[in-house]
């Protein structure tokens, strides 16, 4: 299993902050962010960001990054300051 962890605003407009998702195969990132988006608008919305940044264990990653079990996906929003 995958483990697949959203935080800040994206928690709040899924309505959840992590979920579990089956390492099949070869999944990429980006494959999986499209398996993500068919869940509904919601989903959608949230994942073409296109700022969207996504870690894998930790380590900020492009959509080609190849995922195996035990890997944890965390998805954030774009993160502004001053």
């Amino acid at each position: 299993m995958i483990k697949v962890l959203f935080f800040a605003r994206y928690a709040e407009e899924l309505g959840q902050r992590e979920l579990e998702w089956p390492a099949q195969g070869e999944l990429r990132v980006a494959e999986l962010l499209g398996a993500l988006k068919q869940k509904g608008e919601r989903w959608q919305s949230v994942l073409e960001n296109p700022n969207l940044i996504v870690s894998v264990n930790q380590e900020v990653v492009s959509g080609d990054v190849l995922l195996t079990s035990g890997d944890e996906v965390a998805l954030f929003p774009p993160v502004t300051g001053g």
